[in-house]
């Protein structure tokens, strides 16, 4: 339901003529900080669990996840809008421009992410398996926000500021991580 309610101010706004003197570069900038957000949301949710002891933040994480994909599929449907859903235009695109390429390899890392997030999947992969898979998320968003910070022109200091938080979500997962299996445990000699 929350990630109705910006789509909803995003609609209402164009419906309305408030989104400004151009509207499709407003929709694709505001799909695209939404998508950011959502997915560090997403990612503060384990280490949020690992310093607090806190449950709930595992209950919300998948819908996070799922709403920065939407978002993610809606912003790249606005930037297809607005290049008249030109696919050889936007392959040539993906390919001269680093900052489209970054947002691009993002959302496609995203798309297993999507399709393999219910109980069935995470079953049919086997739990580490799918644990690998959804590593996936770290590389994704700091594609995101690499695209975000090459998509900026002058003040480059929001994009900074996703890139430390992402990095401190990064440390904290490291640093609490729990020891592997068999961490600890001495290795034999090799002639014992």
């Amino acid at each position: 339901m929350g990630g109705l309610i910006p789509a909803a101010v995003l609609i209402a706004d164009a419906l309305t003529g408030q989104l400004g003197a151009n509207p499709i570069q407003r929709a694709t900038l505001q799909t695209g900080l939404l998508t950011l957000a959502l997915l560090v949301l997403s990612l503060a949710c384990t280490p949020l669990r690992l310093l607090t002891g806190w449950t709930w933040p595992a209950r919300i994480r998948k819908t996070l996840g799922l709403l920065a994909f939407g978002y993610a599929a809606l912003h790249f449907l606005i930037y297809l809008l607005d290049h008249s859903f030109d696919l050889t235009l936007m392959t040539e695109d993906v390919l001269e421009r680093p900052f489209i390429t970054a947002g691009f390899t993002a959302l496609l890392l995203l798309v297993p992410l999507a399709l393999t997030s219910t109980p069935r999947a995470v079953k049919r992969l086997g739990f580490q398996r799918w644990t690998r898979l959804h590593q996936l998320a770290y590389v994704a968003v700091s594609l995101g926000a690499l695209h975000y910070y090459w998509g900026v022109k002058k003040d480059h200091t929001q994009p900074l500021i996703y890139a430390a938080v992402i990095a401190v979500l990064f440390a904290v997962r490291l640093l609490k991580r729990p020891p592997a299996r068999g961490a600890g445990r001495s290795r034999p000699a090799s002639g014992d």
